[in-house]
């Protein structure tokens, strides 16, 4: 990464990110929102169901999806699953205050789950784990506009072959 890679994947580490929250209970979602909100620049938006946080999902931006476990519509596992066919690169994080160990691994092989944090969290940990779920977004997200410079040039190049085939045929 060069100087001004550093700066853009900084910037939107940053400020320029969406994090969606969702979490049953107004009382965490607040708790949540207000601590991001003082010590962020994030783009938040909270939503106390499942399927609001999916409508939401099928047209806004999503660069990262805290969610709670324990939901009644759904759980967070699958929640976080139905975000990854819309939003596959999008870190998704569990949030919860029940430690099932083998639900977490279930949800890491399953759905992919960047991280597993349990309830009460630590604000710091948060922050960390947030800030780095968000540079893993940034840097896939740069990957793939790569992957289409290259599979453009490869194009151009090949355009430009079969005209010089030609020429010479």
């Amino acid at each position: 990464m060069n100087d001004d890679s550093i700066q853009e994947a900084a910037s939107f580490v940053e400020s320029d990110a969406t994090v969606l929250l969702v979490d049953d209970e107004e009382m965490v979602l607040n708790s949540l929102q207000s601590f991001l909100e003082l010590e962020t620049e994030y783009n938040l938006r909270s939503f106390t169901t499942p399927a609001a946080a999916l409508e939401y999902a099928m047209d806004g931006p999503v660069d990262v999806v805290v969610s709670d476990f324990l939901m009644p519509e759904m759980n967070g596992i699958e929640l976080l699953g139905r975000f990854s066919e819309k939003h596959p690169h999008a870190p998704r994080i569990l949030l919860t205050g029940y430690a099932d160990k083998d639900s977490a691994i279930r949800a890491i092989n399953d759905i992919g789950l960047f991280q597993f944090i349990e309830k009460p969290w630590d604000n710091t940990n948060l922050l960390v784990v947030l800030r780095n779920a968000l540079e893993r977004r940034y840097l896939v997200k740069t990957l793939q506009e790569k992957i289409a410079e290259i599979d453009r040039a490869q194009g151009k190049l090949s355009g430009l072959q079969n005209d010089i085939l030609r020429t010479f045929i």
